[in-house]
C-alpha cells in the first residue's frame, strides 16, 4: 500500500542529529550501563490532590520462553498460576486481601476462557475472589494494570492483583466452518437415518484446518507484514534493524548475567527440571544475522526472524494496592502508577505507531517532557517497528500532518532507552509483555537514581499505551 505517509517519510534526512545518536550502536553496545550515572532526582511528585495513589508493591514473571520448549506440554493456565504462586512467595500477601484478579491474554485457550479465574484457582485464592480476563492485543497486560488502577481509584478494591499470559506453542486450531456446522448438526439427530445422511455430505475439503494466524482481521495482513511496510515507509535500512536487534539482545545477555532481571522467579515445570531464565536471549553477530531471508516480504522485505520479537510463551503478575493499605500492610512500594492513555489509529497504515501518538498524550496529560523522563521502556515487537516509531517522533513534519501537533515530541536518547533489553530478546508472550514493562522501568529507576519512567507500547489494530512509572521515594 502507498500512501502520503510512505512517500514522505522515505525523504527524510538521513544524515540528521537523531540519526547520527541513534545508529552509532557500536559504543552503545558495550558502554550504555557505563554512562548512566546514578544521581537522585529532585523532581516533584505527580500527585494529585483528591486521587489516590496507587502503587507497584512488587511484580513477577515466569521465565520467558521460546514456544515449543519447556512449557509446550502446559496449558496458559498453568503458566499464570506460576506467576501468580511466584508473586505470592515473593510478597507473602495474605490470598484472602487481594480483593480482585484481572488478567490480559490474545490467544484464548477455549477450555479456559477466563484463565484468570482459572489460574487464580489453581493458585489457591479463595473462590470469592473475583477475576476475568481482558484481550488488547499487545497490550492486554497493560489494560489489566489500569483496570486495576481505575477499581482502586473509585474506592472499589484495595488489592488488586494484574498479569498476562500466552502460550504460543498450543494455539486453537479450528475445523472448517463447514465441517462445524456438520458436527454440530450431527449432534442434534435424533435418528441413524438423519445421522448417516449428514455424514454422507462430508467431503474431503471438510477436514482441512483453519489455521491461526497473528494477522489483523480487518485487513487479513500479518503484523510482520506491516512492520515490513512501516519500516520502508521510514526508511528503516536492513542494517539499522539487525544493528537494532543485535543491541537488544546484547543489553539483555549482559543485564541477565548481571542479575538485574529481578522480575524473574524459577517455575518448576511438572515433569521437568526448573525454569530460572529467559532462553531467548541470543546475541549473534552482523554477519550471521545478514544471512537470513525476508521472513515476510519476500524477496526485497527487511523484517527477518533476527529483527523480530519470537514466538513467546510466558506470564507475568503485579500486585498493586493504594499506597495507604500498602503501608498499612508494611510493605515499601517500588512506584507509583501515574497518568495513562491509551491511543487507536487506522489499521490499514499505521498499525504500529501506538508508542508514537501515545507518548506526547501522556507527558502533556502528566505535565512533563521528553528530558523529565529518567528511564524509557518501548515495547520491541520489530525493531524496524521501533526504530520507526523513534524517527516518526522526531519528524516535525509527521507531527504535523499525521499528529494535529505543531512540532515533534523528538525521540527518547537511546541511553536511556530499552537498556536491559526488550521484546527482541526477551520475549514477547502477547498478554504478558505490559507488566514486564512496568516492573523493570521501577526496578531501573532504582537502580539509575531517576524518578519517572515512560512505558509505551502498540498493539495489533492501530492501538497503543503509554504511563508514567514514578519511582516510590526511597
Amino acid at each position: 500500500m502507498t500512501s502520503m505517509l510512505t512517500h514522505a517519510i522515505r525523504n527524510l534526512p538521513a544524515s540528521s542529529a537523531w540519526a547520527a545518536r541513534v545508529f552509532k550502536l557500536a559504543g552503545i553496545l558495550v558502554n550504555i550501563p557505563s554512562l548512566i550515572a546514578v544521581q537522585p532526582k529532585s523532581k516533584k511528585t505527580l500527585a494529585k490532590s483528591g486521587v489516590k495513589n496507587i502503587v507497584v508493591v512488587e511484580g513477577v514473571r515466569i521465565p520467558f520462553l521460546q514456544s515449543g520448549t519447556s512449557y509446550a506440554d502446559l496449558m496458559p493456565h498453568d503458566l499464570a498460576r506460576a506467576a501468580l504462586q511466584g508473586l505470592l512467595n515473593r510478597t507473602s500477601v495474605p490470598r484472602d486481601v487481594v480483593d480482585y484478579i484481572v488478567y490480559g491474554t490474545v490467544i484464548q485457550e477455549v477450555k479456559t476462557s477466563n484463565v484468570a479465574r482459572e489460574a487464580a484457582l489453581g493458585a489457591g485464592f479463595s473462590d470469592k475472589t473475583p477475576a476475568h480476563t481482558v484481550t488488547m492485543a499487545c497490550i492486554s497486560s497493560n489494560q489489566a494494570m489500569t483496570t486495576g488502577v481505575g477499581m482502586i481509584a473509585a474506592g472499589q478494591c484495595d488489592v488488586v492483583v494484574a498479569g498476562g499470559v500466552e502460550l504460543m506453542s498450543d494455539v486453537p486450531i479450528r475445523h472448517s466452518r463447514k465441517m462445524r456446522k456438520t458436527m454440530l448438526t450431527l449432534n442434534r439427530a435424533k435418528t441413524l437415518g438423519q445421522k448417516l445422511s449428514l455424514i454422507s455430505k462430508i467431503r474431503p475439503d471438510y477436514f482441512a484446518p483453519e489455521l491461526p494466524a497473528v494477522a489483523e482481521f480487518s485487513t487479513s495482513e500479518t503484523m510482520g507484514h506491516s512492520a515490513d511496510r512501516l519500516a520502508a515507509a521510514f526508511a528503516v535500512s536492513r542494517l539499522e534493524q539487525d544493528e537494532y536487534a543485535l543491541r537488544s539482545h546484547t543489553l539483555a545477555k549482559k543485564a541477565q548475567d548481571g542479575g538485574l532481571l529481578l522480575d524473574v522467579v524459577p517455575f518448576k515445570v511438572p515433569g521437568k527440571d526448573t525454569v530460572t531464565k529467559d532462553n531467548g536471549i541470543r546475541p549473534s553477530s552482523m554477519e550471521q544475522m545478514g544471512k537470513l531471508k525476508p521472513a515476510f516480504v519476500k524477496p526485497f522485505g527487511t523484517v527477518t526472524a533476527a529483527n523480530s520479537s519470537f514466538l513467546t510463551d510466558g506470564a507475568s503478575a503485579i500486585l498493586l494496592m493504594s499506597e495507604e493499605k500498602a503501608l498499612a500492610m508494611g510493605y515499601k512500594p517500588k512506584a507509583y502508577l501515574r497518568d495513562f492513555v491509551y491511543v487507536s489509529q487506522d489499521p490499514k497504515d499505521q498499525l504500529l505507531l501506538g508508542p508514537t501518538y501515545a507518548t506526547p498524550k501522556v507527558l502533556e496529560k502528566a505535565g512533563l517532557t521528553m528530558d523529565d523522563i529518567d528511564v524509557f521502556e518501548f515495547h520491541e515487537a520489530f525493531a524496524g517497528q521501533i526504530l520507526a516509531n523513534l524517527k516518526a517522533m522526531d519528524s516535525d513534519w509527521f507531527a504535523q500532518n499525521y499528529m494535529g501537533r505543531k512540532s515533534k515530541v523528538g525521540a527518547p536518547p537511546l541511553e536511556k532507552f530499552n537498556t536491559w533489553g526488550g521484546s527482541l530478546s526477551l520475549g514477547h508472550p502477547f498478554g504478558a509483555t505490559g507488566c514486564r514493562l512496568v516492573i523493570t522501568a521501577a526496578h531501573r529507576l532504582k537502580k539509575e537514581g531517576g524518578q519517572y519512567g515512560l512505558v509505551a507500547a502498540c498493539a495489533a489494530g492501530g492501538q497503543g499505551h503509554a504511563m508514567i512509572v514514578e519511582l516510590y521515594p526511597q
